[in-house]
């Protein structure tokens, strides 16, 4: 009987026991919840904003004259120096005139004895002593003497070769010794004029649509009857110190491209532009006194290509919003649809939260590193 009654003892202390365990167990503290991810957020404002178009384009000659014989012979003497400049009638080349000499000394002699006889034929068909047809040929043979001689004085004067126009001469193309040839396909040396200098921009047409209804409402600086004031940037970024003008006289649309050629002109006086040099013209539009700038940090696309920004509203959750931008203005986006002032823009972190997030926003820049990422798993309680 006794060992009975004893296991019966036992089992009433083992269940107190457990129950003892289970309540140490269950009065451990649970893991506390993680805090909402930190993203840095800017918030934006409306600000008075001067804009400004860009348009890439290169320079061009404002004249370009290709020199060229006009007569045959050997070039016997170059008369510049290439890269310099040259005035409208300067001498470049001479062309051995000899030949020309001859030739022009020769129908001077035949002009004289063809003068002479005309007029003896004159005299004399007076008195009936010549035929009038005699003297009629006398005369016409003065005149093709005439017209002899004024070639050859025309060719003798070919053979030195001057500069069509002023400006600036390139190298030349051949050497004293060659042979030049009238309607030779390559030109002995090309001039072109640099000042003023032209800068052509290529741009769609309806870009031409919207640069003239600004100009007609006043949007674009007037530089005079359908022209605008531009100025240009360099290709090192630099300021052009002289002002041009924007001309919109472009009448044709290029079929295969849709583009059409704008072309401005600046004075040039110190040759700083030269032909073929990219560049950027700048136009100077009315100042935009509400607008909207958002970092581009801030802004991305999706799949669709559309530009999506994260906002944090009042209720600290993270907000995607579909925007509408018109143009870059330094390193923010000029935003015309789907952000207002007081927005706050998230630019830190954006690779850790999604739309319907809690988060807490921070001014950017101040938020520590890594304090966007994901919150680190508690360590499990001990039993």
């Amino acid at each position: 009987m006794q060992p009975s009654c004893a296991r019966r003892a036992s089992i009433p202390g083992l269940f107190g026991l457990a129950v003892m365990l289970l309540a140490a167990c269950g009065g451990e503290k649970k893991a506390a919840a993680p805090p909402p991810p930190q993203v840095g957020v800017v918030t934006l404002k409306s600000e008075s904003v001067p804009l400004n178009t860009e348009l890439p384009g290169r320079t061009a000659a404002y004249r370009i004259a290709e020199v060229r014989p006009q007569v045959d012979g050997i070039i016997l003497k170059r008369l510049f120096v290439e890269g310099s400049d040259v005035k409208q009638g300067q001498q470049l080349y001479l062309i051995d005139p000899a030949t020309y000499e001859a030739t022009y000394k020769s129908a001077e002699a035949t002009l004289e004895s063809t003068r002479l006889l005309a007029q003896r034929y004159g005299r004399l068909v007076a008195d009936e002593a010549v035929s009038k047809q005699q003297y009629d040929e006398a005369r016409a043979a003065w005149l093709q003497a005439q017209a002899a001689v004024d070639r050859a004085q025309i060719n003798l004067r070919y053979t030195k070769v001057l500069s069509p126009l002023s400006g600036r001469i390139g190298r030349s193309n051949v050497t004293e010794g060659a042979l030049a040839t009238n309607g030779q396909a390559t030109a002995l040396a090309t001039v072109q004029q640099i000042d003023p200098i032209y800068v052509d921009v290529t741009q769609p047409s309806t870009a031409l649509l919207r640069l003239r209804r600004e100009l007609a409402n006043g949007q674009l600086v007037s530089a005079g009857a359908n022209a605008a004031k531009v100025t240009l940037v360099l290709e090192d970024g630099t300021q052009y110190g002289e002002p041009g003008r924007l001309e919109f006289s472009e009448v044709a649309v290029d079929p295969g491209t849709g583009s059409v050629t704008l072309r401005a002109m600046f004075p040039n006086p110190k040759h700083e532009l030269l032909p073929g040099m990219f560049v950027h013209a700048r136009l100077q539009e009315a100042v935009r006194a509400d607008a909207i700038l958002a970092p581009q940090t801030g802004v991305t696309r999706d799949l669709k290509g559309q530009a999506t920004a994260l906002v944090v509203n009042p209720n600290d959750e993270v907000e995607l919003r579909i925007v509408k931008t018109d143009r870059v203005v330094g390193d923010k986006w000029l935003v015309t649809e789907g952000l207002k002032a007081g927005d706050r823009v998230i630019v830190d972190g954006l690779q850790f939260v999604k739309p319907g997030a809690k988060v807490k926003a921070v001014p950017a820049g101040t938020a520590p590193a890594g304090a966007a990422s994901a919150p680190a798993a508690q360590p499990a309680a001990k039993s």
